[in-house]
């Protein structure tokens, strides 16, 4: 079926009427502001396309069309011109090219990778504004994203409870004027084949109701021995224009990913060495865990009047995480045999999340507001049960340098989870902006929030719990124009994170609390076409989880970290023809107190220096017009595999691709990249202590693009 899914794209994409040239429009229908409608290629809005790789207005960082370059705070836009020039399949792929980001835990290939921003862990991703990393979800697919925007820095004011070092949001596609369906396919030598879709245009003569349907279709190989995906999404999007001051929009995201758990290599202290980036310690036989996401948003805009907007919205969540699996015991005493066990595991999860903000634009004491109110209400469930076959270190053995798959399965004798959990969350806050003069200006807001956590477990001997308590988050923030290109800004912001688990006292633990201090420069050169940002920054976070010195099997929020570096990014437009995006980070991230690892302890996953650039050149004219090439960079230090005393460690990288596509004409463009080019061994980051995920190989990439 996916063969024949690809077959078709190629086809119709090479036959005899898709020569002929027919210029497209990719306008979009009316900007409205909180709702994140896709503005006229004419000019830029918070939500809309981007002319090449630089965005000069963004929505995340405020939640109000605000300049990036007068907004206090490390912004990064990854634009879809960056997207499709990459070949990206999943947001990690943009990610890498968004500057200081680093990966983490892929969870063994299922679900939202967690990432590193400012050397700290975290997995807050949002879309539209809307929080989707609640449970096991799916990672966004490429093929939905307009842009995807990182703030560096706590984002707490205004999404709520997360981790300091930064947040993701992602602008989703959202529908045009003019009718426009495009077909994709995309194949690689490891055996991914992929299909897309993405459709758009009006409903009705007067374009008031408009459609955006984009549809994925994937499976195959991988470099990973006996590793197969199965990948199936569509995304709907209906936005109604009810009359001149109201829109709302409906917006859906149903996903199914079908991927056996994939954990990477072992790193247990007493294994001979490393076994090969292609080595899949499961067993082929069982199975796919079957991650189904469901995610239905309705937001709505309405003017009140000229000066004043009402928007929000609800978002529905649901999803599943299912089926058998292979994880490791340990490692016997020569240092080669793997001890496994045979696991099932069934995860459920249901988020409903409510919004509604008040923005206003007004003058007061003299000076230029923009103010921004909100009350938001968020009610998650979940509930998992895992099985597990024994535990011992000799049961169920696999070589991990030889590995002969077949073995019988063995009983699932443990059920070491069985427990259901849920966590509301009550929050109003408010934001103003001021202009005190032409050059000077000011964001100070609050956010106020309630929490209520209830945790109750079925094992026996296990402590159910229940946690509650308030949380207030400010954040300030200074700008100063030094000249009309330049502008240094201040900004200091806190954050807060319910912990889960039970304490050995059987209550819950306070919760994880972050401060930050940010101090840094915008400079729009080459007359505005390229954007340079440049910030100091010091983090700090107590609370932490860390082990009970009375018993060890319990934890204490007693641990504190600190992260401080410097971050330099750079996006935009050199030239027509050139353009380019990336930044380079500096990280110094350890643990500054612990009941058991020591002060100045590095943090797991967190490179001291990394840096990335993509340069991409398109001919405009002549005999290569059309043509683009391209080439990425990515280099990561050294990092540790786990925060602790002793830890294993992954070495340093640096990975280069190779880009090129080709315009045909306003129908067609091909594309074939090289990544990898010089096939190096590396891996992407670590989790559990002993897990490591391998990076691909040489992968050489082919696809094609046709638009009716």
């Amino acid at each position: 079926m996916r063969r024949t899914l690809v077959s078709i794209c190629v086809i119709h994409a090479f036959s005899a009427s898709c020569w002929a040239e027919d210029p497209t429009t990719d306008n979009a229908i009316l900007e409205l502001q909180a709702t994140n409608i896709v503005g006229t290629a004419d000019f830029e809005t918070a939500q809309g396309p981007v002319d090449g790789y630089r965005a000069t207005r963004s929505a995340s960082a405020t939640r109000t069309d605000t300049s990036i370059h007068e907004t206090p705070q490390s912004i990064s836009v990854v634009t879809k011109d960056v997207v499709e020039d990459i070949s990206a399949t999943r947001l990690q792929d943009a990610l890498d090219y968004a500057g200081g980001v680093g990966r983490a835990n892929n969870f063994g290939g299922q679900g939202l990778t967690t990432f590193t921003v400012r050397g700290l862990t975290t997995g807050e991703f949002y879309r539209n504004g809307f929080p989707i990393n609640r449970g096991y979800p799916n990672m966004p697919d490429a093929n939905t994203i307009e842009r995807l925007e990182v703030l560096r820095g706590p984002a707490t004011l205004l999404y709520g409870r997360g981790d300091p070092g930064g947040t993701f949001n992602i602008i989703s596609k959202q529908p045009l004027a003019e009718p426009t369906v495009t077909l994709g396919s995309q194949l690689d030598d490891q055996g991914m084949q992929r299909a897309t879709l993405d459709a758009s245009g009006p409903l009705d003569e007067e374009g008031r109701l408009a459609y955006r349907l984009n549809w994925v279709g994937e499976g195959g190989d991988t470099f990973r021995d006996h590793v197969e995906t199965e990948r199936y999404a569509i995304t709907p999007v209906l936005a109604w224009q009810l009359n001149d001051d109201t829109k709302v929009i409906f917006e859906g995201d149903f996903m199914r990913n079908n991927h056996p758990l994939d954990r990477g290599v072992t790193h247990f202290p007493n294994q001979i060495g490393s076994a090969s980036r292609d080595t899949f310690f499961g067993e082929k036989d069982a199975g796919k865990l079957h991650n189904d996401n469901n995610m239905a948003q309705l937001r709505f805009e309405h003017l009140l009047n000229d000066n004043w907007t009402l928007g929000g919205g609800f978002q529905w969540l649901d999803g599943t995480l299912q089926g058998n699996a292979v994880e490791a015991n340990g490692v016997a005493a020569d240092g080669r045999t793997l001890g496994r066990n045979f696991n099932y595991r069934k995860l459920e999860w249901t988020d409903k999340d409510t919004q509604l903000n008040l923005t206003g634009h007004f003058n007061a004491g003299g000076f230029d507001h923009t103010l921004l109110t909100g009350v938001e209400y968020e009610d998650y469930d979940y509930t998992s049960i895992i099985q597990r076959s024994s535990g011992a270190v000799g049961a169920y053995p696999i070589d991990l340098f030889a590995p002969a798959y077949g073995q019988p399965r063995p009983a699932l004798t443990r059920t070491p989870t069985h427990d259901e959990e849920n966590l509301k969350t009550y929050a109003a806050f408010v934001q103003d902006q001021v202009a005190l003069t032409e050059r000077l200006s000011v964001l100070a807001g609050a956010r106020f929030e309630r929490f209520e956590h209830d945790y109750q477990t079925f094992v026996p001997g296990g402590r159910s719990w229940q946690a509650s308590g308030n949380a207030v988050t400010p954040r300030v923030g200074v700008t100063y124009d030094l000249t009309d290109t330049v502008a240094i800004y201040a900004d200091t912001a806190r954050s807060f994170k319910p912990n889960t688990g039970a304490s050995r006292q059987g209550g819950g633990f306070e919760p994880e609390k972050g401060k930050s201090y940010e101090l840094g420069i915008k400079w729009e050169a080459l007359d505005s076409q390229l954007s340079v940002d440049a910030a100091f920054y010091q983090i700090e976070k107590r609370n932490v989880l860390t082990t009970d010195p009375v018993d060890s099997t319990f934890s204490v929020a007693a641990g504190q970290v600190r992260s401080r570096g410097f971050d330099l990014n750079v996006a935009g437009n050199l030239t027509p023809q050139w353009r380019v995006i990336g930044g380079y980070a500096y990280v110094d991230a350890e643990v500054t107190k612990d009941s058991v690892i020591k002060s100045g302890t590095r943090l797991m996953n967190i490179p001291q220096n990394s840096f990335s650039l993509l340069n991409v050149y398109e001919f405009q004219e002549g005999a290569l017009k059309g043509l683009g090439l391209g080439t990425g960079l990515k280099y990561v230090d050294e990092r540790a595999g786990q925060t602790a005393n002793t830890a294993f460690s992954m070495g340093n990288y640096t990975v280069v691709d190779l880009l090129s596509y080709y315009k045909v004409n306003e129908k067609i463009r091909l594309n074939l990249d090289v990544k990898n080019l010089t096939d190096e061994h590396y891996e992407e980051g670590a989790f559990g202590n002993v897990y490591a995920y391998p990076g691909a190989p040489r992968t050489v990439q082919v696809g094609i693009s046709y638009t009716l």
